[in-house]
């Protein structure tokens, strides 16, 4: 598949059987995470994609083997405002940087959440950030859901930009995250495969959608770090990036991420919650989802990068209070 960066600035893809059905803007979606769905159409519907050479809309159904064209923009949007946020920065050089994004931070700003983003914070801290994304999304190559954090990679302009949205597209970057799941997996290590599509009936959330029409092929491996009672603490690295994907698939086989209030049903957890007690400190309001490590070449060099953000407070004082109950069990 074709997904270099052209003479033009587009990018090809190449449909496969397995896509053949879907339509222009979801099999887009799909390859370019970086954008939303109505940026795509958008994009799509001032000429911005073509299939076969040809102009498509966004409903087009697309058959295999055809050559899907697209040139990343967006028409002009307000931008988000540069604020003062701080940020820990991991690795940073000409081309990129890598932030270790705190929970409770949403990606990029949508209507109703247009300050305290990580793209306002990155127009602060940087000079420069790739445009490919769109007004609002400068420099965001990839995203994490709002309450999860760890690791997220920064294009500082369009040529490197271009060239890790291919990396990821072609699935040569590895990503490793860590959870604290409800429920106990008997399985030590395992692969779920899974097909992802938007929720039947909720707007706002995935699920497993076999045999139809808009379900993407889905696959995550995980391996069990701890056993507890009651809750698993897992390492996690995802084949495929769906939207919600490590969550949606923990979530079906019945080990949701503790605290996840859309897939899982509680959205905090206090001490003696965790290990039967009265104790109603607080330990954790948010899902326990941390996206540990990336793995993958620079863009202008080639060399290997790797990049790892160690788990926050919050969640290791989950896992300390965990541990604390087993030893006292024993």
């Amino acid at each position: 598949m074709n997904s270099e960066p052209q003479l033009d600035g587009s990018l090809n893809f190449v449909v496969d059987e397995a896509e053949a059905g879907a339509r222009l803007d979801l099999f887009l979606a799909g390859k370019l995470p970086q954008f939303s769905r109505s940026q795509l159409r958008r994009v799509i519907n001032a000429t911005g994609a073509k299939v076969g050479g040809e102009r498509a809309k966004a409903s087009h159904k697309l058959r295999a083997g055809e050559v899907v064209s697209f040139v990343p923009g967006e028409p002009p949007r307000e931008a988000p405002m540069a604020e003062e946020i701080p940020l820990t920065i991991l690795y940073e050089d000409d081309d990129l940087a890598v932030v270790d994004k705190p929970p409770n931070m949403v990606v990029h700003p949508a209507q109703g959440q247009w300050a305290g983003t990580l793209t306002g914070a990155l127009q602060f801290h940087f000079n420069q950030l790739s445009a490919v994304g769109g007004a609002t999304r400068p420099g965001i190559v990839h995203r994490l859901d709002r309450d999860t954090s760890g690791v997220i990679l920064v294009a500082k302009n369009d040529a490197a930009h271009l060239k890790l949205a291919a990396q990821f597209e072609a699935r040569s970057v590895e990503k490793q995250y860590f959870a604290i799941v409800s429920g106990r997996l008997d399985r030590d290590r395992d692969v779920i495969e899974e097909p992802i599509g938007p929720h039947p009936y909720q707007r706002e959330k995935m699920a497993i959608r076999r045999e139809h029409r808009d379900a993407r092929d889905a696959s995550t491996f995980y391996e069990v770090a701890e056993r507890f009672a009651g809750f698993t603490a897992v390492h996690l690295r995802p084949r495929t990036g769906r939207t919600h994907q490590i969550r949606v698939h923990l979530a079906h086989i019945g080990a949701a991420v503790l605290c996840d209030k859309m897939y899982g049903g509680r959205s905090r957890i206090t001490r003696g919650e965790l290990l039967g007690t009265d104790d109603d400190e607080l330990l954790l309001d948010r899902q326990a989802l941390h996206a540990v490590r990336l793995k993958l070449k620079h863009p202008t060099t080639g060399e290997p990068l790797e990049l790892e953000s160690p788990l926050p407070a919050d969640i290791q004082c989950v896992l300390e209070a965990l541990r604390s109950g087993a030893s006292a069990a024993s």
